[in-house]
């Protein structure tokens, strides 16, 4: 779904998980976490950028310095809310590239799991908003899930459109 070889940002991007999965692909991958020591092993590899950031400072935009105003032909993030990145996430799609966003929902915290803190969890909906006029939605889930453990989670790929060439 990511168009081959174009450049994927992994944010919030705790061990790597996404990130080896896209390197190994041929993406150039830009991991960013609070703290990305689990990444020491991909420190020569020279198709991934490990930027520590705090995402969650007073503007976490200009945190982020060189990434601001960049798009990626892929935007991976998992287990990770913070509502004031959501915008700057969709404008990071480039266009034809595509938007993977799956973490906990409203919900979550009647299932005895974490997160319980309604800042922490989406509102049923809220993914297919942030979606709504700006990219074309392939699938999204509002659901509750069995395994490893009970959890609500919402889930969406998006994508943005390419734009039209004239002749």
């Amino acid at each position: 779904m990511v168009p081959g070889g174009a450049p994927v940002l992994d944010l919030a991007c705790g061990s790597g998980r996404h990130t080896r999965l896209f390197a190994a692909a041929g993406h150039p991958v830009t991991a960013v976490d609070i703290d990305v020591s689990g990444l020491g092993d991909l420190a020569g590899n020279r198709g991934v950028q490990r930027v520590e950031a705090d995402l969650e400072g007073s503007d976490p935009f200009s945190v982020l310095g060189p990434l601001h105003g960049r798009t990626f032909g892929g935007v991976v993030v998992t287990n990770y809310l913070h509502r004031p990145l959501l915008e700057g996430l969709v404008a990071a799609v480039a266009p034809g590239g595509v938007l993977i966003y799956e973490t906990f929902a409203e919900g979550n915290e009647r299932l005895g799991g974490r997160p319980t803190n309604p800042d922490f969890l989406l509102r049923h909906g809220e993914l297919l908003a942030l979606a709504r006029g700006r990219l074309q939605v392939v699938a999204y889930e509002d659901v509750v899930v069995g395994d490893p453990q009970p959890a609500a989670i919402q889930r969406i790929c998006a994508m943005r459109a390419e734009p039209l060439r004239t002749r």
